[in-house]
């Protein structure tokens, strides 16, 4: 069987999961890492594998998994996808996937290739949950509570802010889908905390939620990577009423970000040229080896 070769773009908390994911995968080898710094400082457990600045200095690569903040996705997306090389990614501002599907959809379909974007876990996974759910309950409401965890991407919104030496953000559920985002900031020096948390509160990321922000001596003794959801819809099936629906699940962040973004570079490799999200792509694209015997054993 030939393995699909696989580049992992930035090396952060993500990156280090999807390697795991990778290297625990039967179909998948690693083509190689893509880092600003590329090669200098490397991880011991990068010294097998090429590193680079770039992916176009990296070999015959069939998939990209990018794992760069949200806002740099875009960029990084097209810049693969120009080449000919399928892209994944964990993009997570809900608000801008339909304009996100839309522009890297033009330009995979210019290039032959295959971009499925907001593959982590919500968006991505729990997505494809909340489709189930209002499929087999048309009528009703659907309620997605997170936490209480860490937000990775609005982590790195917060850490973006100019003033910020470190940062947490932490996601509490105050049921029926709404949230308070408690946010943790360490300051370099010579920066006003009134005018950093204003500029937090401000951001897109958190505009439209309650947040509160905290000055402390050390983000890293608060720092704490697990999360979780909560799916509850309550709808009606045909015309009965009363039909209630609950997924739940409590999971380290990255470590499932990165599983979820190696089973959709697989289902990337199985697409028509052109930009899905998860609720567009066949569940079963996204398990390795013969589909017929997972029908024999799933259905």
């Amino acid at each position: 069987m030939k393995k699909i070769r696989a580049a992992i773009v930035g090396y952060g908390n993500i990156g280090h999961y999807v390697l795991q994911a990778l290297q625990a995968a039967p179909d998948f080898e690693v083509a190689g890492v893509v880092r600003r710094q590329g090669a200098e400082a490397c991880p011991d457990e990068l010294q097998a594998y090429p590193v680079v600045k770039h992916v176009s200095e990296l070999q015959q690569v069939d998939v990209a998994i990018l794992c760069t903040p949200t806002r740099k996705v875009e960029e990084y997306a097209k810049e693969a996808l120009a080449l000919g090389i399928n892209t994944v990614d964990s993009f997570d501002i809900h608000t801008q996937i339909p304009a996100l599907r839309s522009s890297l959809g033009q330009v995979a379909r210019q290039y032959q290739a295959v971009s499925i974007i907001s593959a982590g876990w919500d968006p991505g996974s729990d997505s494809v949950v909340r489709t189930l759910l209002e499929a087999i309950a048309p009528k009703g409401i659907t309620y997605t509570n997170f936490g209480p965890g860490m937000s990775m991407g609005h982590t790195v919104a917060v850490k973006a802010i100019e003033g910020v030496k470190a940062a947490l953000s932490m996601t509490i559920p105050t049921g029926t889908g709404i949230h308070r985002r408690m946010v943790y900031v360490e300051l370099n020096e010579g920066y006003d905390f009134a005018q950093v948390a204003a500029a937090i509160k401000a951001d897109p990321y958190f505009a439209h939620d309650e947040t509160h922000v905290t000055l402390v001596p050390s983000v890293d003794a608060l720092l704490d990577m697990g999360h979780g959801v909560n799916l509850t819809r309550k709808g009606v099936s045909g015309k009965t009423q009363n039909q209630l629906f609950e997924f739940n699940m409590r999971i380290n962040n990255p470590a499932l970000t990165g599983q979820v973004l190696v089973c959709v570079a697989r289902a990337a490799m199985r697409q028509q040229p052109g930009c899905y999200t998860m609720v567009e792509i066949p569940v079963i694209d996204l398990l390795p080896g013969d589909r017929d015997q997972w029908i024999g054993r799933l259905v």
